[in-house]
């Protein structure tokens, strides 16, 4: 199995911001270091972790938040992938980006590197700030919705926030869009911006001034939707070697709370030879890997994107996004 970088670093980051009575196990920070140099076994031959660049950011990232040094190595080699344009995709890209850029702002603030190195950090943090408000789009968001807010705590971290508009336009539409924010992973990402606050302050949280109000929450089932809708599924592959550009094209009926991951799922049982893909877990939710037996691969710069008819891009996950009756959703296997 691929290193659980990311999985141990979220790990990291939540358990710092819990306030334990205790530090966390020495165990873990080192197990932490370790996954890092497991990530980049076999660079030689693909030029890329083993997990991606947004989990060997977080990686670094979460060893600077519990105040531990990291080999310039492993430094350099995100600062190379950033200057080689190597971090993503779309609203990937910004992820990647931003998790990049707040680990290179919490190496020099806090003083985990040296006075030449601080000085790259700092310039390619700020660069990346640039960049995501480049790639701020007319309704405020900035790569897509789950991404916006990866794109504020940079901002905030960076000190942005104070002077670039695309902040104020990027808060606002997230607060126009709260509702897609229902996993814990995606709410822990939005939830320290909305208090004005990044990952980075973890690292100088006064643990000894939070007031225990952690409680639990009675949560109600949501009302279920009655009836069925229909929704036309189709899969493109427009990229010169696929042997035809619409590979599926078919209506499917599902129930009419279903998600996109359950139209995926109807399809392939109502038509099993006729219709398969494949997910990956993540912490954001299950990631669209292939379809048709077509594989979205990192080193082969491809991924499979999500639209509704005619050319939208979807701003929400498979399993989040619920299509509306009658609604065309696209896959569409694209280039970055």
């Amino acid at each position: 199995e691929p290193p659980q970088t990311g999985r141990l670093a979220l790990y990291l980051l939540g358990l710092q911001a819990t306030c334990p009575p205790t530090s966390p196990h020495r165990s873990l920070v080192t197990w932490l270091k370790y996954h890092l140099e497991e990530d980049w076994t076999g660079s030689r031959r693909h030029g890329h972790p083993l997990t991606n660049y947004y989990q060997y950011g977080l990686g670094v990232l979460a060893l600077c938040v519990h105040h531990k040094r990291v080999r310039e190595e492993v430094i350099r080699r995100l600062l190379a992938a950033q200057h080689h344009g190597r971090l993503g995709h779309g609203g990937n890209a910004v992820d990647t980006e931003a998790v990049v850029a707040l680990a290179f702002t919490c190496l020099e603030r806090r003083k985990l590197v040296g006075t030449e190195l601080a000085a790259e950090l700092r310039a390619a943090a700020h660069g990346a700030s640039r960049s995501m408000a480049e790639a701020q789009g007319p309704d405020g968001v900035i790569g897509n919705i789950y991404s916006t807010p990866w794109a504020l705590q940079v901002f905030l971290a960076t000190g942005a926030c104070q002077t670039e508009p695309a902040f104020v336009q990027a808060m606002a539409a997230l607060l126009e869009n709260l509702e897609a924010f229902g996993t814990a992973a995606t709410m822990a990402q939005v939830l320290p911006v909305l208090h004005g606050h990044s990952y980075l302050d973890i690292a100088s949280m006064h643990c000894q001034e939070e007031p225990d109000t952690l409680t639990p929450l009675d949560m109600e089932p949501l009302a279920e939707v009655p009836g069925n809708k229909t929704v036309q599924l189709v899969v493109e592959c427009p990229l010169p070697w696929c042997y035809d550009l619409r590979l599926y094209d078919r209506p499917v009926l599902v129930p009419a709370a279903t998600s996109l991951l359950g139209v995926l799922q109807a399809a392939a049982a109502l038509e099993p030879r006729e219709f398969r893909f494949h997910t990956q877990d993540t912490p954001q939710g299950p990631f669209l890997t292939e379809v048709l037996g077509l594989e979205a691969r990192q080193e082969k710069r491809n991924y499979w994107q999500l639209l509704t008819a005619p050319n939208t891009p979807l701003q929400m996950g498979i399993a989040d996004y619920k299509p509306k009756e009658g609604e065309t959703l696209i896959l569409r296997l694209s280039e970055w």
